[in-house]
């Protein structure tokens, strides 16, 4: 399959985010309950999330994934309790638009690894994944994610 690799350069978008440590195996769990309460807290404070859903991975260890688990908003906005205001850092973004089952998405990110190498950049930080639907929304082979890996 070929890939559409791009680089942009972005300025420092706000976010909501809820940070957990968790085994792959636990991910459908643990996301649409994150998603829904961060969502929540969003529209209590008068506000709309301003992009889709994302997950920041810290690491690859499918056992203990370290992840941060949000929404992009419009502007700083206070936490509450596990919720917590961040950000994803201005910067180079190289980024690909996938379309398939996430269990399938390996042959992407080494694709968008290799296009990283071959133009000399260096990765920095947590990869993210922008998801625009869900499982419940439409089937897997209709998926769409945006993998995002910041670099310098």
């Amino acid at each position: 399959m070929a890939y559409i690799i791009e680089m942009i350069e972005t300025q420092e978008q706000p976010t909501l985010v809820l940070k957990t440590v968790t085994p792959v195996s636990e991910l459908p769990k643990i996301l649409g309950k994150a998603f829904m309460d961060i969502v929540t807290h969003i529209m209590e404070l008068g506000e709309q999330p301003v992009g889709p859903a994302f997950v920041g991975y810290f690491n690859m260890d499918m056992e203990r994934l370290e992840l941060e688990i949000g929404f992009p908003v419009s502007k700083a906005l206070p936490g509450k309790g596990d919720i917590l205001a961040g950000h994803i850092p201005a910067g180079k973004q190289v980024s690909c638009m996938y379309k398939g089952p996430y269990m399938q998405m390996p042959p992407a990110y080494e694709e968008i690894q290799k296009w990283i190498k071959d133009n000399g950049y260096k990765p920095l930080g947590p990869v993210y994944e922008h998801y625009y639907n869900s499982p419940e929304e439409v089937p897997e082979s209709e998926l769409l994610t945006k993998i995002v890996f910041l670099v310098e």
